[in-house]
């Protein structure tokens, strides 16, 4: 109990500020992540907050920022993932805020106003490249994604 009692605090700080406090052992998964940076409070992996959402939170294909952006799960991607837009660049370029895209020694880390482009056909944020910092590029690869839910309730 005294351990969350002061722990406690420290969720409130992140609220009140651009930094998010990390979890315990210093990690981070993009769902808690996501629900700390937005007070979105949904349940389940990743790839479950898109159907978690609705009828509670306004889902679309339209990047605003604070809004989540939902990955579904892949054989890549067993959990799904979420990142939350911090801005929009252009109609087809945002910055995301997320943790535990990584892999390796980054696995769990935070990163911060991360580049990500619309490579839909449609302009519709369902196919996306995430920024891959070791070659200073976009990534190769090409992630479907399920919309941009709202952190306004429905």
């Amino acid at each position: 109990m005294r351990r969350i009692v002061l722990f406690a605090p420290l969720l409130l700080l992140g609220c009140g500020t651009a930094r998010v406090p990390r979890p315990e052992g210093g990690g981070w998964s993009c769902v808690p992540y996501a629900r700390a940076r937005t007070g979105i409070v949904l349940r389940g992996d990743a790839w479950q907050w898109w159907e978690a959402a609705e009828g509670r939170h306004a889902r679309s294909r339209s990047p605003r920022p604070g809004r989540v952006l939902v990955f579904p799960r892949s054989a890549r991607l067993p959990q799904g993932h979420v990142a939350v837009v911090s801005r929009v660049v252009s109609a087809r370029e945002i910055r995301v805020d997320h943790a535990n895209w990584a892999s390796g020694r980054q696995k769990g880390r935070e990163a911060r106003d991360q580049p990500v482009l619309d490579a839909s056909p449609g302009n519709d944020w369902t196919l996306v490249r995430v920024w891959y910092p070791p070659a200073d590029a976009y990534g190769a690869s090409t992630w479907p994604t399920l919309g941009f839910i709202h952190p306004e309730a429905a």
